[in-house]
């Protein structure tokens, strides 16, 4: 019997989605950062993700601007998933869920999160070699 396999929100599944990733996607995540970041902090959930996304939008602009270039493209492709499917209202668990609505959400950006953790403290880190103790972004 064919059927729709149920997706599932688990580290293969970001990996598989990440990989499809194309400098256009990135370009589509940068473009919406203030969706993104009106969704983080109007989630409730996703809130305690607002300075990380700060941090991880810094990372992209200096990355496409060339000052950064220590950073694999893995990563790039990580961070812009999590924010096109933070962006995406229709996604497994449908936004408009009462109570349910973004928990994938937050499972995406958290496994994401897990993925990257070290280059975005080695951006972090760069940033103060270069002595910016500016906000990223």
């Amino acid at each position: 019997m064919f059927g729709k396999k149920k997706k599932e929100i688990n580290e293969d599944y970001v990996k598989t989605e990440v990989a499809k990733i194309n400098d256009d996607d990135v370009n589509i995540a940068m473009d919406n950062q203030e969706e993104v970041d009106r969704k983080i902090n109007n989630s409730g959930m996703l809130q305690k993700y607002s300075e990380l996304a700060k941090v991880m939008y810094g990372m992209l602009k200096d990355y496409r601007k060339g000052v950064y270039n220590k950073v694999p493209w893995f990563t790039i492709a990580t961070i812009a998933f999590s924010f096109l499917y933070i962006l995406n209202p229709l996604d497994i668990i449908p936004d408009f869920v009462p109570g349910l609505g973004y928990i994938d959400d937050m499972a995406v950006v958290t496994f994401g999160l897990r993925f990257i953790q070290s280059d975005i403290h080695n951006y972090l880190d760069w940033k103060l070699e270069q002595g910016d103790t500016t906000d990223p972004i």
